[in-house]
């Protein structure tokens, strides 16, 4: 797991920015208590955190959250190493990538973008686009494929393996790298889509997105139904629909968060079987509550160290680099010297 030799990092601002006020549906900054009071007492109290006891429990939420981030990356390890030694996988072939996962379709974009002359124009004549968002939607995987890997996952879930959750916002999941899937499934995956997000997101470094993160949502009546508003830790993001039957719980988008509007427009957009969602990492979005069933997504966060170097997409500022696992949030060392503004943005 490295950009050119180069070990992947966190950013500092882990462990103080974006931290989940579940109960409330407010993303925080967490210095201390009296910085929480200031910042942001009074969106709790309009969202109803009215008591000295209600804002003391928000506290030590807050604060068990914090404990759990630092903890994470040595509790992350501990659980893939009891996992790969004691889990018997139900599906062992679905660990792996094979181009027969791969809807025919998605094999033929992937064709045609690699392809001389490909372009912009070209590529949107084989994808469905949803409004000025730059919101794509295209074939992913085989509805067989979807089957298996479903039914892979609950065998997981079902089983007494160590769990860990995909983030703050999502309680019922599976965090992929810890199932060993980094580098056989996922890898080449962000690898095949490469042709793509380079002629759609050439900005934020589509064609140089080389480390992710991965995990997959279970939405259902008693557990996750919804997802409140949020933008991700990604340059570009895959939301794949895997299953299984459900009713209603649609995506919705708003604002792209570095270019926000006074009235946002939101648009709904439905869930395909085996499509994917392609879209901006900063754009805002959330899912509306399931009605029946059960939903499955595969989310794969993609990110590029030559963008996010510059500026963490999470507290916008400089990263201040931490030590991290795997492909951490997708932060790199610098190299020695400054490069020059004009080179190729990958080549940073």
């Amino acid at each position: 797991n490295m950009s050119a030799g180069r070990p992947f990092r966190g950013c500092a601002c882990f462990f103080t920015d974006n931290i989940f006020v579940g109960r409330f549906g407010l993303h925080v900054r967490y210095r201390d208590g009296p910085q929480l009071r200031r910042d942001h007492g009074r969106a709790l109290r309009e969202r109803g955190c009215r008591s000295e006891e209600q804002f003391q429990e928000v506290l030590r939420e807050i604060e068990a959250e914090v404990q759990r981030r630092k903890e994470l990356i040595h509790r992350s390890v501990e659980r893939r190493a009891i996992i790969s030694k004691c889990y018997k996988p139900k599906h062992p072939e679905v660990y792996t990538l094979q181009d027969s996962f791969l809807a025919p379709e998605f094999l033929e974009i992937v064709r045609f973008c690699t392809s001389p002359g490909a372009d912009l124009q070209g590529l949107l004549s084989y994808l469905e686009s949803f409004s000025d968002k730059r919101i794509y939607r295209l074939p992913v995987f085989t509805e067989e494929f979807c089957q298996a890997f479903v039914d892979e996952l609950e065998n997981f879930e079902q089983s007494d393996m160590p769990k860990g959750r995909p983030n703050t916002m999502n309680n019922y999941g599976v965090l992929l790298n810890e199932l060993g899937m980094d580098e056989p499934f996922l890898t080449p995956l962000r690898e095949r889509l490469l042709p793509i997000t380079a002629l759609l997101y050439p900005e934020l470094g589509g064609a140089c997105l080389d480390s992710h993160k991965a995990f997959v949502v279970k939405y259902s009546l008693h557990e996750d139904l919804d997802l409140s508003s949020h933008y991700d830790n990604a340059e570009v993001t895959l939301n794949v629909s895997l299953g299984k039957e459900f009713t209603e719980g649609n995506l919705y988008f708003g604002d792209f968060n570095q270019d926000p509007t006074p009235v946002p427009k939101y648009i709904e957009v439905e869930h395909v079987g085996g499509h994917g969602l392609l879209h901006r990492g900063g754009q805002i979005h959330g899912a509306l509550p399931i009605a029946s069933g059960q939903r499955w997504n595969l989310i794969v966060w993609m990110r590029s160290s030559a963008i996010r170097n510059q500026l963490c997409p999470m507290c916008h500022r400089k990263p201040e680099l931490v030590e991290a696992e795997g492909f951490g949030d997708g932060f790199t060392e610098p190299l020695g010297e400054e490069v020059p503004q004009t080179v190729n943005l990958c080549a940073l």
